[in-house]
């Protein structure tokens, strides 16, 4: 398998090139960029080796089993989150931020170790989520958020942003209701539409605010989504690399304005999300379509840690928002009777 990683000295330049170049010859291909764009990653379709790479966005795959496997048999799964007094450290620097004026809203993340018997393999071959992706003896990514899809000249990008247990007395009115969860999506629905206008010529919001509901192996949550769509110009021939650099890293996981949210997000974080939260999709040959990198578990020298985070306002609850990020921190599976928390 030719993996084709790109050099130290103008790599997402590199990246860019190729994807620009694969897309205009019809080139199918796969490909992951990380969140800040130093370590993006892409394959030919025909240069992949399944021992080495699976993947299933929304139905193309290259997974042999395909969800065709035996049950899932008896795990645990247990996470251990920082204490709440180290997340509220963080999260005071990110309201102290944003109170100043330097940042709308900062998606905070947080890396969880997580202890498992099930391999990352094992997880990426039994999830029910729509974009999966697992790098050998690396990472495992299940994620639920579109990033962008490209049909013909139409372009749509599907945000998330807002989650609350299904359990929870009239959810989906709460969270629908909640003017704190109202701001956050309306200030991402309007990056995102601002984003979409830097390679569209016109952009709409197609729905607002629409909910889509997630299993886990502890519960259901309910997620918060909208989707904004624009029709690329007519000179655009499948320069693919060159509009993944104008539109990342992806609005919904960072924050606006981005160059200050994302010094907000360096200062308060304090460790590195690499692939989580960047990008990973596929060009068919006709089709393009792709994914934010979220619900993601990285194997760090033999131990496993599950990144995750949430969007933080000015409005936001310290307690809150760190309950949310445990939330997050979860098996794609239907809720399981054996599973140990």
């Amino acid at each position: 398998m030719k993996l084709l990683f790109f050099p130290l000295t103008n790599t997402i330049q590199n990246f860019s090139k190729h994807l620009n170049d694969w897309g205009k010859r019809k080139i199918p291909f796969v490909f992951l960029i990380d969140f800040l764009l130093q370590k993006p990653v892409a394959w030919r379709l025909d240069e992949i080796d399944p021992s080495e790479i699976l993947f299933n966005f929304n139905g193309f795959t290259n997974d042999p089993l395909n969800n065709k496997n035996e049950s899932l048999p008896d795990f645990h799964f247990r996470k251990n989150p920082i204490p709440f007094e180290t997340y509220q450290n963080k999260f005071n620097h990110v309201v102290n931020n944003l109170k100043a004026g330097n940042s709308f809203l900062v998606n905070l993340s947080l890396p969880t170790p997580i202890d498992t018997n099930l391999g990352l393999k094992d997880i990426f071959q039994h999830s029910k989520a729509p974009y999966r992706f697992w790098l050998k003896d690396q990472f495992v990514c299940f994620s639920p958020e579109i990033f962008i899809k490209i049909k013909g000249k139409r372009i749509s990008s599907f945000p998330m942003k807002g989650t609350i247990d299904a359990s929870f007395p009239n959810a989906e009115k709460v969270i629908l209701s909640d003017p704190k969860e109202a701001a956050e999506h309306a200030t991402i629905v309007d990056l995102i539409r601002n984003d979409i206008s830097i390679v569209a010529d016109k952009v709409w919001v197609e729905q607002y605010r629409f909910i889509e509901q997630i299993e886990t192996n502890q519960k259901t949550l309910l997620q918060v989504s909208s989707e904004i769509a624009g029709i690329l110009p007519d000179n655009f021939d499948g320069e693919f690399g060159d509009l993944l650099v104008k539109l990342l890293p992806a609005g919904s996981i960072s924050g606006a304005p981005k160059p200050s949210t994302l010094k907000i997000i360096k200062d308060a974080e304090g460790y590195e999300r690499g692939y989580y939260t960047g990008v990973m999709g596929y060009f068919d040959g006709e089709n393009f379509d792709s994914a934010v990198m979220i619900r993601y578990i990285e194997n760090q020298n033999g131990k496993l840690v599950f990144k995750s985070g949430g969007g933080i306002t000015a409005k936001s609850d310290a307690h809150s928002e760190y309950q949310e990020l445990i939330d997050k921190v979860y098996l794609p599976f239907a809720h399981v009777p054996s599973v140990v928390l």
